[in-house]
């Protein structure tokens, strides 16, 4: 296939860039380099059915030239910073929504069909169903970021009814792993690099959240390109666990080998936006004969192995 993959020098873009070049597919990366490393295509680079644009989403005449020509669009950019969402709440919509509107007018004037969509279990908001199935009823939204990609949600699937695309659609739980740039992994293992014998926790500590290894995001993303072609379909993506993020931190300093002291701010919520509990029904990808190969704690430590060997990753988040 000849490709595009937008938020290709991201953490989940590279994967999937990577992964799509092993496979003998060409790939366009399209990024603007805000947040995602030029460090982590330096193996696309070396592929001669690489190449990189780097351009914003809402520059529609240069995303429309990438974007011709081909035969796919993986969409995986957008502003992925849940928790300081309120502190510049034009950036969801920007970057996200009408990101996502850039996209979609580039493809309907290349005639390009086909998009899978990274969204986000956020859409949920808090919901009163467990593990959350993807055709739960939509809550009141608790973060911007989710609004927005419920928003770019409701876009897509009109253009796939107007103008004939195709669409799938992934709604994530938090993905960990090689690359990993911001989260509360990152926070910790970043807090605990400077100062090993404290640590500070937002909340208190018995959140519950679902993971998932970025490895096993990419396999699912590739399968159901691979099996499914309707015009919308939507996927949760996570294990078929959970952990309380007082059980992140005691695997991380066991990893570590630290034993700090834990200070909580209160409250079951980390932010505003910060869901208590996370847990989604993924039946419906499994269905297609996909399953994770690492558990939450592997993928937990596999990320703080990434961190500790690449201290040049800490420098930007």
């Amino acid at each position: 296939m000849r490709t595009v993959v937008t938020g290709a020098a991201g953490f989940i873009g590279s994967h999937l860039t990577d992964r799509l070049l092993a496979e003998g597919h060409h790939v366009t990366g399209f990024d603007n380099l805000s947040t995602g490393r030029l460090e982590f295509l330096a193996e696309a680079f070396r592929n001669p059915n690489f190449c990189l644009i780097e351009g914003d989403l809402l520059d529609l005449p240069t995303l429309t030239a990438a974007v011709s020509g081909a035969d796919i669009v993986f969409h995986l950019a957008a502003n992925a910073d849940v928790r300081f969402g309120t502190k510049h709440p034009g950036r969801d919509l920007e970057q996200n929504t009408c990101g996502t509107w850039s996209v979609l007018e580039a493809m309907r004037a290349t005639g390009v069909r086909r998009i899978v969509f990274a969204s986000t279990g956020s859409v949920y908001g808090e919901p009163q169903i467990f593990p959350t199935p993807e055709d739960a009823p939509f809550p009141v939204q608790t973060s911007l970021y989710g609004a927005s990609k419920v928003a770019a949600e409701g876009l897509i699937s009109a253009y796939c009814e107007g103008f004939g695309m195709e669409a799938i659609i992934f709604r994530f739980v938090s993905i960990l792993g090689e690359r990993y740039t911001h989260g509360h992994v990152f926070d910790f293992y970043k807090q605990l690099r400077e100062h090993p014998d404290w640590l500070r926790i937002l909340g208190n500590g018995r959140q519950r959240k679902s993971y998932l290894y970025v490895q096993d995001c990419v396999s699912a993303i590739l399968l159901a390109v691979e099996k499914v072609r309707e015009k919308t379909n939507i996927f949760n993506l996570g294990t078929d666990d959970f952990c309380e993020v007082n059980q992140s931190v005691e695997w991380i300093c066991s990893h570590l080998g630290v034993s700090p002291r834990l200070e909580y701010s209160g409250g079951e919520r980390g932010w505003v936006g910060d869901s208590p509990f996370i847990l989604l029904d993924c039946s419906r990808i499994r269905s297609l004969g996909w399953k994770p190969q690492l558990s939450i704690r592997e993928g937990i430590e596999r990320t703080v192995d990434y961190l500790r060997m690449n201290p040049w990753a800490l420098t930007r988040e």
